[in-house]
């Protein structure tokens, strides 16, 4: 086989044709909006499942495919991101699942590095919600385009022009609703169709559990059935603006449809406006900026690594997107970060926890790779002999900070391999310092339920019972060498050392690091990224 750098014309064109197929995208929510459950939903529109799960459980029904860990399927909520692939309209859907709770928004910014679109799931009596506000922001931050789907009509909630104005004056997105709905909340009649005028009804399996019959009604017919209704639809509809692509795609408008995805009614048509819309693999800029196009040669981002999916075998699964070139399975390629070869023999897609061994992937596409023990999150992978590293992930600042010691003294060696995989995974971050040893590293998170995932995981998978004491920080900042014997001498204050070699000085509340700053303004403390930010 050449090697990877010399690819002819007519592969690289095969690469162009095969990224012009794929759609690669992510949910995001606010808590309780109904992500898994419209994942769910996706994937059985798509034909790749045959009854849709329940995220809260239901008599005879399964649990949602992508809510895998116990703690998810326990309390009906997503904390770790999920991996979907499958084929549809002649298109590759890559769909993934993120965590909908606030304190893994660390995880949902790494997802948003993978993808080239998101749909972001309104809760139509809730309408915008801080957590919603922030992943607005995160996208308008990272340049992905949305589009909303207002979820939970049938069910009583907010006027649809309400919250379309919402978006205008909140966050200044201008909604270009694809259809409009025909009764409001909770009386829903059907969708009213803008680009012909035509309306369509749905007949609800029971318990939600497969796909809404549909039944396309004439202007003519839906206002013989519906008249009120459909004479409001009308007429709302036609104050709002039309869809627009150029500022879709620039993050000024966002294309929105209405529905229910627990009785998937409008899931077909957020499926297919996402085939149409959603902006295939482009040209992803380097660390340098300089943007490497689809069909240069492989390379690819490592944005998650998990372990634990498959209690079998114990592996440890690396999540790639391949942003340029052919992978191919057995290939051995570049480890930007140390120069050294990586052989690619395990691939596998993923279905939630379930996989399938892959031998050929394109840009857009999602790789899990098998024991990739030397991968962490933001590495990337090239073809031997065309180098390239993309921008690296940023940690958040986190704002919760506790020890964390082994009530078995026996288990010590696994509770350091445990503590070391889960900074690896990003579950946490993990900080070590001085004054407490490696016995008693220092766990650092975005949110306090953070700590519960990691500690059911030490107990879990390593086997390790956990105690954790909390400390009295509540923020960090980044310091150099030179201010570290300077911050160890306040009071109050600790600097600790992060995994990437950062020297972090954390303290109780502003109102401390305010009154060190003043009396040592030569000391550095830079700020962290915090979401957006």
């Amino acid at each position: 086989m050449p090697p990877a750098s010399a690819a002819s014309p007519a592969a690289a064109s095969g690469v162009a044709a095969e990224a012009a197929r794929r759609r690669t995208f992510a949910v995001i929510s606010h808590p309780d909006a109904g992500k898994s459950t419209l994942t769910e939903a996706l994937a059985l529109h798509a034909r790749v499942i045959g009854e849709a799960g329940a995220v809260h459980g239901k008599s005879g029904r399964r649990g949602t495919i992508s809510d895998w860990m116990e703690m998810e399927q326990a309390r009906g909520i997503s904390v770790t991101s999920a991996a979907l692939q499958f084929e549809y309209q002649g298109h590759v859907i890559n769909l993934l699942d993120t965590p909908g709770h606030a304190d893994f928004s660390e995880d949902t910014y790494r997802v948003l590095a993978a993808v080239d679109c998101a749909v972001m799931l309104l809760d139509a009596a809730k309408g915008l919600e801080p957590q919603t506000l922030k992943l607005f922001d995160v996208c308008r931050h990272r340049g992905v385009p949305v589009v909303t789907f207002v979820n939970k009509w049938d069910r009583p909630g907010m006027h649809a022009l309400d919250l379309v104005d919402e978006l205008d004056q909140r966050i200044g997105l201008t909604a270009t609703p694809l259809n409009w709905p025909v009764g409001e909340a909770g009386t829903f009649h059907g969708l009213l169709n803008r680009d012909d005028e035509t309306m369509t009804t749905f007949e609800r399996a029971p318990g939600g559990a497969r796909i809404a019959e549909e039944q396309v009604l004439s202007a003519a017919e839906a206002k013989e059935r519906h008249a009120d209704a459909w004479g409001t639809a009308l007429d709302e509809a036609s104050l709002l603006d039309t869809l627009d692509t150029e500022t879709f795609l620039a993050g000024t408008s966002t294309p929105m449809l209405f529905g229910a995805a627990v009785v998937n009614v409008g899931v077909r048509q957020l499926l297919d406006a996402l085939v149409a819309l959603a902006p295939p693999p482009n040209a992803r800029p380097d660390v340098d900026g300089t943007p490497r196009p689809v069909d240069a040669p492989f390379s690819g981002l490592v944005f998650k690594v998990q372990a634990g999916m498959d209690k079998a075998h114990r592996d440890r699964l690396a999540f790639v997107r391949v942003c340029s070139g052919r992978f191919e399975r057995g290939a051995v390629v570049t480890h930007a970060a140390t120069g050294r070869p990586f052989a690619t023999k395990y691939a596998r897609t993923m279905l939630g926890r379930e996989r399938e061994t892959i031998d050929i992937a394109y840009p857009g596409d999602i790789v899990g790779l098998v024991n990739a023990n030397a991968l962490t999150v933001g590495d990337t992978l090239h073809a031997e002999g065309s180098p390239v590293a993309f921008p690296p992930m940023p940690s958040f600042a986190p704002e919760h900070f506790v020890t964390a010691r082994t009530t078995d003294t026996s288990k010590a060696k696994q509770f350091r391999r445990g503590i070391e995989q889960l900074a690896e995974e990003g579950v946490v971050q993990i900080l070590t310092s001085n004054r407490r040893g490696d016995g008693a590293p220092i766990l650092a998170a975005v949110g306090p339920l953070q700590f519960e995932v990691a500690t059911a995981r030490l107990g879990q998978e390593f086997g390790v019972p956990v105690a954790l004491d909390s400390l009295p920080y509540g923020l960090a900042r980044r310091t150099d060498a030179a201010g570290v014997p300077v911050l160890n001498a306040e009071a109050g204050v600790e600097v600790a050392e992060r995994r990437d070699g950062a020297l972090l000085a954390l303290f109780p509340d502003k109102w401390r690091l305010a009154s060190v700053q003043r009396r040592h303004p030569d000391v550095a403390l830079e700020p962290l990224v915090a979401g957006a930010d």
